[in-house]
């Protein structure tokens, strides 16, 4: 689905909530961040990033306020009552309100972004899981930070946005050590991959970690930010490509 050429991926469990998962394409971005690039991290032309932000709040909810997070990968999450300024982000990696108007951001270049709602309590929550933050539990403290709201665990529905998908998720045997130590069950989310390797389902284990709270339901985009070069940014593909930067994509909600 578009909107003013942005590609705009939304989930059925959403339906009803202004929401979006954002690509690369509609941007004014060039070079290795070509599209629509919205990280301030990237060395990009902040006057780019600005347009790229702005289109992005125009094809989800044009006349909210955006708001989002210094991202560190850790299970922290805010709870947002008024929108800030973009140098005054507090560092967390999940959001979380009960008031219209605000437009909860989330950044991704192959983690995974989460998008959640309770429509009766009007709440709603975003964050961002990698495998550091998915493991120390951001999704765990964001429907925490829900619930403290008014919602409820089996009222919220949630959907797990372009990511890295295991056919892309090489890892090590430390890695997989590390998150079979954590529970036996994360075993069937790594598959052997070549000597010493394994393919570890990133989507999987954050949907997984989602469920275990007995949400109303979740679903899974199923979109690979690694090998849909023309759609996605992908850290890891530009690492393996030993290119100078990557661009982020932005998932967004709110209530309206």
């Amino acid at each position: 689905m578009t909107s003013e050429s942005v590609d705009v991926a939304r989930a059925a469990v959403l339906e009803g909530i202004a929401h979006g998962f954002l690509g690369r394409k509609g941007g004014v971005s060039t070079g290795d961040v070509a599209g629509l690039n919205v990280g301030h991290g990237s060395g990009d032309d902040p006057a780019l990033i600005a347009e790229n932000r702005r289109l992005a709040v125009a094809a989800v909810q044009p006349d909210a306020r955006l708001v989002t997070v210094y991202q560190v990968h850790s299970p922290d999450c805010v709870v947002v009552t008024e929108p800030w300024d973009d140098d005054a982000r507090p560092q967390a990696d999940a959001l979380v309100t009960d008031r219209p108007g605000l437009l909860l951001g989330i950044l991704t270049a192959d983690c995974a972004p989460v998008l959640l709602a309770d429509c009766e309590a009007g709440v709603i929550g975003a964050a961002h899981a990698g495998w550091k933050g998915a493991v120390a539990g951001v999704t765990d403290r964001t429907i925490e930070a829900m619930i403290s709201l008014g919602a409820k665990a089996a009222r919220i529905v949630g959907a797990v946005g372009p990511c890295i998908a295991q056919p892309s998720y090489e890892v090590d045997t430390a890695f997989h050590d590390r998150l079979v130590a954590l529970d036996a069950a994360n075993m069937d989310l790594l598959e052997p991959g070549k000597s010493g390797h394994y393919q570890f389902d990133l989507e999987g284990y954050v949907s997984r970690r989602l469920e275990a709270h007995g949400l109303a339901k979740v679903e899974r985009l199923g979109l690979d930010t690694y090998a849909h070069e023309d759609c996605f940014f992908s850290y890891r593909r530009a690492t393996h490509r030993d290119e100078p930067s990557y661009g982020r994509q932005i998932s967004l909600i709110a209530l309206r």
